[in-house]
């Protein structure tokens, strides 16, 4: 049987989005690349003179005493209802952590507090929902002792965000994870025995970034009876992943647009909500523990995201 959580604090949690139903569209199964977003040289060049600047100013610093400290981010308990879930599955919790981009304001050290609290929790499996790098695939390398410490007993698994192919040296990155025991499912599916029941972990390459995306592919490993988790950095692919049996989609990217007033919003990617029903599959975007540009959150905290499966 999967462990129960270990009871401790919880950090307040900000107003999550409404439960919005979408039923899954059949037109677009087995859709699930998106258009790249692409900015102008002058746009990129004043956000990483933004970026220098803050970096110089100890950013790195003020990030991690604001929002990666003990107490400072936020662990967010999301419960999935599934009917018709094996007894044995039921309880079974996910950890998700998202977008570090390690480098200039997150590196060696800075998710100290993290993996303690997250470690503290008993999660019965641990997952990363890409970007773990900002600019160059060696950030990685950054915070790779730390994720090492992130204690799972089903395992810890990983995918790739758009950031994470900077270079096209992404089989660097997973090279060295995997190292680690901290495997990257590329477009592949780990079905994980639990008692008499079988969880289906299936990743996905990202959407706007990678040569390719074969959603057909990382399924095929399935067998009746499982239990799917979809690992999917981009949370637009999700009515097209939605379907009977796959229970739970796990995304990131939208740093819960990072900076929350108008204007700002509209810099980042789509943000579609924290949590949204397409028929069967709930999905859970997870806002993040990085960030991007510069060292500031409003009204957006960073967070763990734990997922616990039950019967509905």
């Amino acid at each position: 049987m999967p462990r129960t959580p270990a009871s401790s604090p919880v950090a307040p949690v900000a107003p999550v989005a409404p439960v919005v139903p979408v039923a899954p569209d059949p037109s677009r199964v087995g859709d699930v690349r998106v258009e790249p977003r692409r900015f102008g040289a002058l746009r990129l060049s004043l956000f990483r003179g933004v970026e220098r600047t803050c970096a110089l100013l100890g950013g790195r610093a003020f990030y991690r005493a604001r929002h990666l400290a003990a107490g400072r981010f936020v662990e967010r308990e999301e419960c999935i209802r599934v009917p018709g879930l094996p007894p044995d599955l039921a309880g079974l919790t996910i950890a998700q952590l998202s977008d570090l981009h390690a480098g200039p304001f997150l590196a060696r050290g800075d998710l100290r507090a993290v993996v303690d609290t997250v470690n503290a929790r008993a999660p019965d499996l641990v997952v990363l929902t890409g970007d773990l790098i900002a600019h160059h695939w060696s950030e990685a390398l950054l915070v790779a002792d730390d994720l090492a410490r992130l204690e799972a007993p089903l395992g810890r698994f990983a995918v790739f965000g758009n950031h994470d192919y900077r270079g096209r040296r992404e089989g660097q990155i997973a090279a060295e994870y995997g190292g680690r025991a901290f495997p990257f499912l590329r477009n592949a599916c780990r079905r994980i025995p639990v008692g008499g029941a079988t969880l289906a972990l299936v990743g996905l390459e990202d959407l706007e970034e990678s040569h390719g995306v074969d959603l057909e592919a990382a399924r095929e490993d399935l067998r009746p009876g499982d239990v799917e988790v979809v690992l999917c950095h981009n949370p637009r692919g999700a009515p097209a992943i939605a379907r009977p049996g796959c229970a739970l989609i796990l995304s990131g990217h939208t740093h819960g647009t990072q900076v929350d007033l108008p204007w700002f919003r509209r810099l980042g990617p789509e943000h579609p909500g924290l949590r949204l029903d397409f028929g069967p599959t709930t999905l859970l975007v997870s806002r993040g523990l990085g960030v991007v540009g510069a060292p500031v959150r409003l009204g957006v905290p960073a967070e763990v995201v734990y997922a616990t499966l039950e019967r509905a």
